[in-house]
């Protein structure tokens, strides 16, 4: 069985693919802009390996064999499933795999907006952060006795949210069921005006794009920070650039980007206040061990004729 991988996978990754039992899998990785060599090895291609690249009807009549659209990951807002569905092509994602990757670069953007990492960083490398003024450290905050709030409670939520408390924080959760674990839910405005950290974990949907927009940005508590690693679209990004700009908002820690890559010159490069990193809250060594052995068992029972793991249908995230 063929799979191919659209991505520009690091050398660590690659050797962890080119590892695969090719009884059950044989895997082509294909850079991410080279489109007509994409084009090529979807032509007998049984599988689609997705992690960024939007998945198209296009890319998928290209591959006239394609059985299986595996996410590596969890959203599959970038798959066309009704496409898909048409074609009687499975979607399936692989919930759980990387929640803790994301947990922990969600704590670490926390932490490090909050105590100012990168401006400190910069300031030294540069050559003016010893013993220059570290005025801007008067903004810097603590996790020890503040609120954080967290808009949605699914997997990464529910693991950061004891490693807060043991930090001292109060973990309040807008989610659209009660929690079952005794964290305290509350309505979207009343965390926005509470939380000194909101922090987003919902998938991108009709219901999700730009919830946090001018108007709920502005109704955030002064002086708060917002961390984004779920997905840019959630996000009205030039109202958060605004409130940043402005100092209305104390900071913030972004994975995610409305459009990505985050072209060169955008006003959040030029922010001392924020931290940014590149899409990569769940790429670590042991998710992609987890993940490549989801593509195996999927690759295994879909020549099997089994039932697929994680099968994504309807509406789902």
């Amino acid at each position: 069985m063929k799979a191919v991988l659209p991505y520009d996978a690091s050398p660590g990754a690659h050797r962890a693919i080119a590892a695969l039992d090719p009884a059950l899998v044989r895997t082509i990785v294909v850079a991410e802009a080279d489109e007509a060599g994409l084009r090529r090895e979807l032509a007998e291609a049984d599988v689609l390996l997705h992690v960024l690249a939007p998945v198209t009807r296009e890319i998928m009549a290209a591959a006239p064999r394609l059985k299986l659209v595996q996410k590596i990951g969890v959203g599959v807002d970038a798959i066309d499933r009704d496409a898909a569905r048409a074609r009687g092509i499975a979607v399936c994602n692989m919930p759980g795999t990387n929640t803790v990757a994301v947990a922990e670069l969600t704590l670490s953007l926390m932490l490090a907006t909050l105590r100012r990492v990168a401006a400190l960083d910069a300031g030294l490398r540069g050559g003016r952060g010893w013993p220059a003024s570290f005025a801007h450290l008067d903004a810097a905050g603590e996790m020890d006795g503040a609120t954080v709030g967290l808009i949605g409670y699914g997997a990464v939520a529910r693991r950061l949210r004891p490693a807060l408390a043991a930090l001292g924080a109060r973990v309040i959760v807008h989610a659209r069921t009660q929690p079952d674990d005794g964290v305290s839910a509350v309505p979207l405005d009343e965390l926005l005006g509470t939380a000194d950290v909101v922090s987003l974990h919902l998938p991108a949907s009709g219901a999700t794009r730009g919830l946090l927009d001018a108007r709920r940005i502005a109704s955030m508590k002064a002086g708060a920070i917002l961390i984004n690693t779920a997905r840019g679209a959630l996000v009205e990004e030039a109202a958060l650039v605004a409130a940043l700009e402005s100092g209305r908002l104390a900071g913030a820690g972004l994975d995610v980007f409305a459009h990505e890559p985050l072209e060169p010159g955008h006003r959040l490069l030029g922010l001392s206040n924020v931290v940014l990193t590149p899409h990569v809250a769940w790429m670590t060594p042991g998710t992609w061990r987890r993940s490549l052995a989801i593509v195996t068992e999927n690759c295994r029972r879909l020549t099997a004729g089994e039932p697929l793991l994680h099968r994504v249908d309807g509406d789902g995230p």
